[in-house]
């Protein structure tokens, strides 16, 4: 197992992709390379960045995708209000997708916050 799949932040991140992926399922196909691609990749980015920053050999630098973590989070955000307009989701499935990203944006803070506390991530063998 590797060290990022531990972290409870890396989980909730790949939940928060699969509403989005799960969501834009039902999208209109003319926005197959739209709206529809940007979403994805922005809300797999957040899990990916989670996990690339774990090799990272220094809080610092883990930190440092933890923030583009947060900046993906962000954009599948401004997405999702898009999509809303475009009426290609409800409301409530907009609000829905908002709720969980607020969740995530909290764990994202407090776990580049806690960086700073940890000398060294756990060893993936323990």
């Amino acid at each position: 197992m590797f060290r990022f799949e531990r972290l409870s932040v890396w989980q909730k991140s790949v939940d928060f992709a699969d509403l989005v992926y799960r969501t834009t399922a039902v999208f209109p196909s003319s926005e197959k390379y739209g709206l529809t691609s940007q979403l994805k990749r922005a809300a797999a980015s957040i899990s990916g960045n989670i996990a690339e920053g774990s090799s990272r050999t220094s809080d610092r630098d883990f930190s440092r995708f933890i923030e583009m973590a947060y900046g993906s989070l962000c954009e599948t955000v401004s997405h999702a209000s898009l999509a809303c307009r475009e009426r290609f989701i409800s409301e409530e499935q907009r609000r829905q997708l908002y709720e969980a990203a607020e969740e995530l944006a909290r764990m994202l803070s407090a776990f580049r916050t806690s960086l700073g506390k940890w000398k060294s991530l756990p060893d993936p063998e323990t």
